[in-house]
């Protein structure tokens, strides 16, 4: 006798003045034709466009603990609203550990079906040439950035040594020395030792030293 394929069903509103009930029943009703135990559900009040939501990082334990076979969802948009590329990676994700997702609104998407595999690759494809179209986005920015000169990255900090050894001579701690000039303590003690470094450097010293 074949064992009986365990579900898990994940359900999703936006708001809270919205319900998961008709999801639910309708999906209940779905796993009962289908013939399969209803093992978990998981509800959360959350925007599809978030990729922290709770029950879904729940769903994802879930199915690598293989506590299900099956994860039924409402809509596609239910499972992700996030874009094509978050969306791939959950599907690749749940197919990867054995876990078939079926859509009770979209017939076509079962990633167990005879198009799974290749809706996961399109899906996973599309996902692809987005991210290059972004690196492509964000390298040309950067480049018209350094044309029109301005710098990228974290600000530079410029830091006064003399002004640092001074203090530290006077017996200011780095933590006083750094709150007074307003840089982190460990940049500062970076950059002293970075310049305490170079200093003690022969090359540097012979070039201070008149000749």
């Amino acid at each position: 006798m074949a064992a009986v394929m365990r579900a898990a069903i994940y359900l999703r509103v936006s708001t809270k003045e919205q319900t998961t009930e008709n999801q639910e029943r309708e999906l209940r009703a779905w796993a009962d034709r289908l013939g399969l135990e209803k093992v978990r559900v998981y509800a959360e009040t959350a925007s599809g466009a978030r990729g922290d939501r709770a029950a879904l990082a729940q769903v994802l334990a879930g199915a690598h603990r293989r506590e299900y076979d099956t994860l039924l969802i409402w809509a596609l948009d239910r499972l992700s609203r996030e874009g094509i590329g978050a969306m791939a990676r959950y599907l690749e994700e749940l197919k990867r550990v054995g876990v078939r997702v079926m859509s009770y609104r979209e017939p076509w998407l079962d990633t167990a079906g005879p198009v799974g595999e290749l809706l996961v690759a399109v899906f996973a494809w599309v996902a692809s040439q987005e991210r290059a179209r972004h690196i492509e986005r964000v390298l040309s920015g950067q480049a018209r950035a350094r044309e029109a000169g301005i710098h990228l990255g974290r600000p530079r900090r410029i830091v006064d040594l003399s002004a640092v050894s001074a203090r530290r001579e006077a017996g200011e701690t780095w933590r006083e020395i750094a709150v007074a000039l307003k840089i982190p303590t460990r940049t500062l003690r970076r950059h002293a030792e970075a310049g305490q470094k170079y200093l003690s450097d022969p090359q540097v010293r012979d070039l201070r030293e008149p000749a």
